[in-house]
């Protein structure tokens, strides 16, 4: 997994020779528990935005403070796995905090990207980015899927 960067000092220092190669990093971060298509459009609509998309994934312990102790479904290894092996998907690193904060403090990237559901004024990291002359983007939702409501159905599926 060449791209999976579990080094937070390895995935800043990635981003600064990107910076130096005047590459456009865009960023964007969740839980991505049981990856679905609505994923996978965000994450391309996200990488036509820049040059090099970085992901950040919630670690199980922060997917657990977050979601309830029944989540994830997928442990945090399957799931960077799974997001490396996605063409739109340049590096996939990890954060156990609660909020994404602190590694958008420690990256500082081009764009921050999150998803339409999202105000841009509640975006973690919007000040950060901007700050530094970044921007903040709204990445519009065409498939309207998500990991809880796959749990759902699923549970209403085998509930007899």
């Amino acid at each position: 997994m060449k791209n999976v960067i579990t080094n937070r000092n390895e995935i800043i220092e990635i981003r600064n020779n990107l910076k130096i190669q005047n590459r456009t990093v865009v960023f964007t971060n969740g839980c991505f528990d049981i990856l679905h298509a609505g994923h996978v459009d965000y994450l391309t609509k996200a990488k036509e935005i820049g040059d090099i998309l970085i992901v950040a994934v919630n670690s199980d312990n922060s997917v657990k403070r977050l979601k309830g102790n029944k989540r994830p479904i997928t442990n945090e290894q399957e799931r960077m796995y799974v997001l490396s092996q996605l063409k739109a998907v340049d590096f996939v690193t990890i954060f156990d905090e609660d909020t994404p904060a602190q590694i958008i403090d420690d990256l500082i990237p081009d764009i921050l990207v999150k998803g339409a559901d999202w105000s841009l004024d509640k975006i973690i990291g919007r000040e950060t980015v901007e700050k530094h002359g970044g921007s903040v983007k709204n990445i519009k939702f065409e498939i309207n899927q998500s990991t809880s409501k796959i749990i759902e159905k699923i549970f209403e599926l085998y509930k007899e």
